[in-house]
């Protein structure tokens, strides 16, 4: 890669409807990335600023796919697949794309939502 990426340039929701209530997004984001960053923190030096940045914004959709999911009965598959089609065209690790699923189940305090990310992370192992 030559060069950081720019970061986002487009907006992601900041919360989600959950059982009749907001449920923030952004926090928990923050959060996810956060753990990932402790993980893996070469990511600094690969993506600079605008990783984390990209990292908190693509969590917020993460979450915002996983209530929705539960909300309304939906699966999060297809857009875990397109996301990884980007990440992977990106040359982009799949496997921490799993990690950060995990991560993400262990930081939402719903477990429904938790479980819609841990299935999650299975089918992205299985895009491997």
């Amino acid at each position: 890669m030559s060069g950081h990426p720019a970061p986002p340039s487009s907006l992601a929701p900041d919360a989600a409807r959950l059982h009749g209530a907001e449920v923030d997004l952004v926090g928990p984001a923050r959060e996810i990335c956060r753990r990932y960053r402790l993980e893996f923190p070469d990511e600094e030096g690969r993506y600079g600023e605008a990783g984390m940045a990209w990292c908190v914004h693509d969590n917020q959709h993460i979450l915002s796919w996983a209530v929705m999911a539960v909300e309304y009965g939906l699966g999060i598959e297809r857009q875990l697949k397109w996301l990884a089609g980007v990440l992977r065209s990106r040359a982009f690790p799949l496997e921490r794309l799993v990690r950060d699923l995990e991560i993400a189940a262990e930081v939402v305090e719903d477990a429904a939502v938790a479980e819609r990310l841990r299935g999650g992370a299975v089918f992205v192992s299985g895009l491997l």
